[in-house]
């Protein structure tokens, strides 16, 4: 089951929610009047309910509303279609006292329900025959276990419903305390194994994922050689897919594209290990390899790595073996591995644009990589900004000029195999932090951690296309931006820009125009652009956008004055050709393309809709 949404739509409900998240992980969604009447954070806010629940259902998102069963099943009743493909869904109470899983009960909706049931200390009200004769689901078996033929799940249950017995043939402890009945004779067989067995209409076999699957390559290797090697090797030894319980390798290969690609598509979780670790698995390794040990500092990578997965009481079924550029060994656990408290994961750090502060310019990427994070890191007026995301993740609060040092502890963090955000106001790459990352990240040596973890930028709207979409279509010609603060880029260098954007006729976007200290820059810039274009030129002062204190101002490039505009505003210069007009009570600027001279090839149409 995936990590569920709490849904909150009052505030006991919202504490229930935290309480359960707290236990059992995921997120937490509210209302929007919740949250901004201070009665507590959430990952998510929504204004309609029901469309809120209808898109995660659709979404394959397990749902836990807190809230009455009937505003689920109204919602939902349309939607529903195969049970075998729909979420898990739950209602719980206000206070916490009574789950019912309403959705998805044999695909980790009972489960999940019993769990909750002891985070708050309620009562799971399972419906579903298995659960109430026998409480177990025959197709949903426990976190750590496969079921290898899940289509015969409902037959074998159907029989044992009416009085049938059954027998156990391996260990299977959450069966072994159910209310089975049971017979060494019977017809009907639940076995357990890390075998490579087909099961039947009369027996059911179940995979205790306790096999950690040891990988190395050479840099550089084909995915589909390692997969290739890694089917192989299950082959040869006769075990099953089912029983993999993770994908583990030397964390010098973290960020080795063919391991990663190879855990994708095993669906397994990839985690990696420190060469010294993997080194005082040497003594239980039966291939060690000098030559392994000079290149990394182990005597073996697939084999080591396996070992060190299931620890000092495993053992490994099958011995590294090789192709041209990839190796592969196979270990056992005497029960099923929790990957997560193995090694450590690729560190991730997402780069992330929120917009101008509002979240209705705040896209779903972004927040999905905040709530996602194991630390939040940014400038503390941008923090705030996303408060009602921030729950139990690590904020990290950083002041103006602390740039460098802010992008460099995020790296720390991603290379130390954390889950980092990283937050910028508009875009990022936009005069944000995902250029100066990238600065870091080239400038790494080869080897860091912080050369193997994951970057990731999430776009974000950035304050030029916040203004525009505000007066009109200022940007709907060739445009430029250009940033006015020289603290990073000579004075020189910026006016030979300006005088460029001048000559080109570029409708100019002045980001950073002004500070307390800069006071020259724009009236300068004002005066090129003056010696190319008319003073009637619109120019539209855009400050404070999509926040409560936004103001947009529109006055001509000859009237432009410097007390107008602070550190906060953006200044927005039209071309030759950018109009004003008035409509509907209010003001619009934008420059034509040209719609009206020519009719466009279909081709560039298609473009320009694409941009």
């Amino acid at each position: 089951m995936k990590e569920p949404v709490f849904l909150a739509l009052t505030g006991e409900g919202l504490k229930t929610a935290h309480t359960a998240r707290a236990s059992l992980g995921g997120e937490v969604h509210a209302a929007r009047r919740l949250v901004e009447t201070g009665a507590g954070a959430a990952h998510a806010v929504f204004d309609e309910a029901g469309s809120h629940i209808r898109e995660l259902f659709a979404a394959g998102r397990a749902i836990v509303g807190i809230c009455a069963a009937g505003i689920l099943i109204r919602v939902l009743a349309p939607l529903l279609a195969d049970k075998r493909a729909e979420p898990p869904v739950l209602a719980v109470s206000e206070d916490g006292t009574s789950i019912v899983p309403l959705l998805g009960g044999h695909r980790g909706a009972n489960e999940f329900a019993e769990r909750l049931a002891g985070a708050l200390g309620g009562h799971a009200a399972l419906t579903t025959a298995g659960e109430t004769r026998f409480g177990i689901a025959l197709d949903a078996p426990p976190e750590g276990w496969s079921l290898a033929n899940p289509q015969d799940a409902k037959g074998v249950m159907a029989a044992l419903l009416e009085g049938e017995a059954v027998r156990l043939e391996g260990t299977l402890p959450w069966l072994e305390a159910s209310g089975l009945k049971r017979a060494e004779e019977a017809r009907l067989r639940l076995v357990a194994t890390t075998r490579k067995v087909a099961g039947n209409a009369q027996s059911l076999v179940y995979h205790p994922r306790s096999l950690a699957l040891g990988v190395g390559c050479e840099r550089g290797a084909e995915t589909a050689e390692v997969l290739g090697l890694i089917e192989a090797s299950l082959a040869a030894a006769g075990l099953s897919r089912g029983a993999l319980a993770c994908l583990v390798s030397i964390d010098l290969k973290a960020d080795e594209t063919a391991i990663l690609e190879a855990g994708k598509a095993l669906e397994l979780p990839v985690r990696f290990f420190s060469a010294a670790r993997l080194e005082e698995e040497t003594p239980r390794l039966e291939n060690p390899s000098e030559t392994v040990f000079c290149e990394v500092g182990c005597h073996g990578v697939a084999e080591g790595a396996a070992l060190a997965a299931v620890g000092p009481q495993g053992r490994l079924v099958m011995a590294k073996r090789k192709s041209a550029r990839a190796t592969c060994a196979i270990a056992e656990a005497p029960a099923p591995l929790r990957p997560e408290r193995l090694g450590r994961a690729r560190g991730r750090l997402a780069v992330i644009g929120i917009g101008p502060g509002t979240e209705d310019w705040r896209t779903p990427e972004a927040a999905r990589l905040i709530s996602d994070a194991d630390y939040i890191i940014g400038y503390h007026y941008y923090l705030d900004l996303i408060v009602s995301l921030i729950a139990d993740q690590k904020r990290i609060d950083s002041e103006l000029g602390q740039e460098r040092e802010r992008c460099a502890l995020a790296l720390k963090l991603a290379g130390e195999g954390r889950k980092v955000a990283l937050v910028s106001s508009g875009d990022p790459g936009i005069y944000a932090m995902a250029s100066l990352v990238m600065e870091l990240v080239e400038a790494a040596p080869a080897a860091s951690p912080e050369k193997r973890a994951e970057i990731v930028v999430a776009p974000g709207i950035s304050a030029f296309q916040a203004a525009a979409a505000r007066i009109g279509a200022p940007m709907g010609h060739d445009f430029c931006l250009i940033s006015l603060s020289d603290l990073l880029t000579p004075w020189e260098a910026i006016l030979e820009r300006v005088k460029a954007a001048a000559a080109g006729d570029f409708v100019v976007a002045f980001y950073n125009p002004v500070s307390k200290r800069r006071r020259h820059q724009l009236a300068d810039a004002r005066d090129i652009l003056l010696q190319r274009r008319r003073a009637q030129t619109p120019v539209l002062i855009a400050r404070q956008l999509g926040r409560a204190e936004e103001r947009l101002h529109l006055t001509t490039l000859g009237a432009l004055k410097v007390e107008d505009v602070d550190m906060m505003s953006l200044v927005v210069v039209g071309s030759s050709q950018s109009r004003v007009f008035r409509a509907g009570g209010r003001d619009f600027l934008f420059t034509p393309r040209g719609y009206d001279r020519k009719e466009e090839p279909v081709e560039a149409m298609a473009e320009g809709a694409a941009t």
